[in-house]
């Protein structure tokens, strides 16, 4: 490693020690070369909201209007990081059947916090039209990434 990165990896090395050590956060690894980097590891979500006991459908309807929402093109970033944080923080109304009544997907349990699951990972590479290139240390609750640290430029 060059000198320049040098201060950048020692700082690393302490964000990650903070959320493992202190914070009791899994830690998932170097992400820098694994294929399908994404903000949503919708595998690892669906698993987790199979856990609390959502159907199918009602996962997959979640998982793609939190998808639709990270995604848009038709906002700004900083419009798609509001519809997300509204989606983590209310939850996803869900309707899998016409004449059903609408439920509510809640993607982070924020009556009971211990039953999360927290995991923090490196460099998690996220491509999109509105982030061209953007490497990140994140932490992850229920198996969506909240970025914690930018390293590239916007």
């Amino acid at each position: 490693m060059n000198a320049v990165g040098q201060p950048e990896r020692a700082t690393q090395n302490r964000v990650i020690a903070l959320f493992r050590d202190e914070l009791r956060y899994r830690y998932l690894g170097d992400w820098t070369d694994r294929d399908g980097n994404s903000n949503i590891d919708e595998g690892l979500l669906a698993a987790w909201l199979t856990k609390c006991r959502y159907s199918p459908a009602q996962i997959s309807k979640a998982l793609y209007d939190l998808r639709t929402e990270a995604d848009s093109h038709s906002r700004t970033l900083y419009g798609n990081n509001q519809a997300v944080y509204k989606l983590l923080r209310y939850g996803v109304d869900v309707k899998t059947e016409a004449g059903k009544v609408t439920e509510k997907v809640h993607l982070i349990n924020w009556h009971e916090p211990e039953q999360n699951d927290f995991a923090i990972a490196e460099e998690v590479t996220l491509k999109g039209a509105l982030l061209p290139l953007l490497n990140n240390d994140v932490a992850e609750v229920e198996r969506i990434f909240l970025i914690i640290k930018a390293q590239g430029e916007y």
